[in-house]
């Protein structure tokens, strides 16, 4: 199963590497290039919790091999874009259809890791599952650095092997396959498609369109309306795509809204850090990689070490851990990125990492241990819903606070030096835009007075983009700040045993007979 996920923890990271080649060579825009990243992310976000609900409807193996078998034909195709007018929607339909699978497949995978191992080995396990599949992810810069010196399209085709070794690997394993004989509750499934699609497509072109814009606040709005029509039809049904009922516990509540504010800056960091190596460290890919390796350093380590303190004091302990360590981490990460030196900011780098590392895999472990009740498959897709919409709001959030701030610094440098302030202000979010959408800080060329101010400005820029970045990253501890806040209030003990598990199981059946 972790085979199988490798494919989708790296694709979160891969693109944004060879954007600035697959832009060149489709002669993609700015704006075009974003729509290529969100749609990955819009798909995985909007059909997360329809691929939980699917693993316990057709069985985890099957959802696992359909997973598999759409990420890696629509990685194909995606490698296989023709240049022309039709590139943009080509790659956005494909790589859609790339979220689509690995919401499929992600949840199916870790109800499989989940159903395998017993409770009171589970912690172990998921925090292996966790560590390495996070880590994971810290791959994708390194391949896409060293891919795209052949071709950018390999960065989809290397998907390929890996699919491959993962189907074998699925068969030789022998999982079972246990299935519901329920309907699929088709009407849940589009409200919360729609809802989560809308709400996440409006954070994330908040920077395009602008947080003053009306299409901005409508999709926000309208997405979260339709989620809130989602949640009261979902009380009624039958048989929901969510059995909210698991929110009950205020364990599970907890550990839902601390997965959301750690989420809020993990996913999120690959971007902002990569992107600062590139531009204010004037750092390779390959180099950009290598320095968001000391994060993994320390998510690896405090990964495992967070199962260990889940598996014998329960989750409260760990979550506050992390809480402190990782807003401590970012907090003193933010205050090193001035020094644009890379050897000084290490260890803030993993301390940082180390948080998230403590928080991931017992919020996630003790959240599936508490909801007795529910599936394996569909509390997963819950809490997977949760990380992934956290996720894609923390970069619409931070990536506007970087564009306005970098927007601001970038005018007051150029007209310091002399460039008429209207002049400044188009200059500025031009360069703000080409630097956040693909970090891209090449010199400017040309004899112009706006070009020659441009390039003696260079050092400064480089230099306001780490000051702009400084805001990102203090949020990012402040949004670890509030889900210790929240840590706080999670039961103390331990999570339920295989034998809490038979009792709730039979009080639940004594309770059915009675009425």
């Amino acid at each position: 199963m972790m085979f199988a996920v490798a494919m989708t923890f790296i694709d979160q990271t891969i693109v944004s590497i060879a954007a600035p080649d697959i832009v060149s060579e489709l002669g993609l825009s700015t704006s075009g290039m974003q729509w290529v990243v969100n749609a990955y992310l819009l798909a995985l976000a909007a059909f997360f919790a329809v691929g939980g609900r699917l693993a316990d409807l057709w069985g985890p193996r099957r959802v696992v091999v359909a997973g598999t078998l759409i990420f890696v034909i629509s990685s194909v195709l995606c490698g296989c874009v023709p240049a022309g007018d039709y590139a943009l929607t080509w790659l956005v339909v494909f790589r859609a259809t790339q979220g689509l699978g690995a919401a499929l497949l992600f949840p199916a995978a870790l109800a499989v890791v989940v159903a395998v191992f017993p409770v009171e080995r589970r912690g172990r396990a998921l925090a292996l599952f966790f560590g390495i599949t996070g880590a994971l992810t810290a791959l994708g810069p390194l391949l896409g650095g060293w891919l795209t010196t052949w071709t950018w399209r390999a960065i989809f085709w290397v998907n390929v092997p890996v699919a491959i070794v993962a189907l074998i690997l699925t068969a030789l394993a022998r999982i079972s396959d246990r299935r519901r004989d329920e309907p699929l509750d088709v009407t849940g499934a589009l409200l919360i498609a729609v809802g989560m699609g809308t709400s996440v497509l409006g954070f994330q072109q908040a920077s395009v369109w602008g947080w003053d814009s009306a299409a901005t606040w409508a999709c926000i709005v309208g997405g979260l309306a339709v989620l809130y029509v989602f949640c009261r039809y979902e009380l009624r049904t039958h048989h929901p795509l969510i059995n909210l009922s698991v929110f009950r516990d205020r364990a599970f509540t907890v550990d839902a809204l601390v997965l959301f504010f750690a989420m809020l800056a993990f996913v999120p960091v690959f971007f902002f850090a990569s992107v600062y190596a590139q531009v204010s460290l004037s750092a390779s890919p390959n180099q950009a990689a290598l320095y968001l390796l000391y994060f993994f350093a320390g998510f690896a380590i405090a990964s495992q070490w967070g199962g260990r303190i889940l598996d014998k004091q329960g989750a409260r302990p760990a979550l506050k851990l992390g809480c402190v360590v990782g807003a401590v981490g970012f907090a003193l990460w933010a205050g090193k990125l001035t020094d644009l030196s890379m050897h000084d900011q290490w260890p803030y780098v993993a301390l940082a990492g180390a948080g998230i590392g403590f928080i991931l895999a017992p919020a996630s472990t003790d959240a599936v241990n508490r909801a007795i009740d529910a599936s394996y498959g569909e509390v997963t897709g819950i809490t997977q819903t949760v990380r992934n919409y956290a996720a894609s709001v923390g970069l619409a959030v931070f990536g506007t606070m970087l564009t306005h701030t970098m927007t601001d610094r970038v005018e007051d440098t150029l007209q310091t030096r002399g460039i008429p302030p209207d002049t400044a202000h188009s200059v500025a979010g031009d360069v703000t835009q080409e630097i956040t959408g693909q970090a891209d800080a090449r010199t400017p060329t040309g004899d112009g007075p706006v070009s020659t101010a441009m390039r003696d400005a260079m050092s400064s820029i480089r230099m306001d983009f780490a000051e702009a970045n400084q805001w990102v990253f203090y949020g990012m501890a402040v949004a670890l700040g509030i889900g210790f806040l929240c840590a706080l209030r999670h039961p103390s003990g331990r999570e339920p045993t295989r034998a809490d598990e038979k009792t709730a199981t039979l009080e639940k059946h004594r309770g059915d007979l009675s009425s």
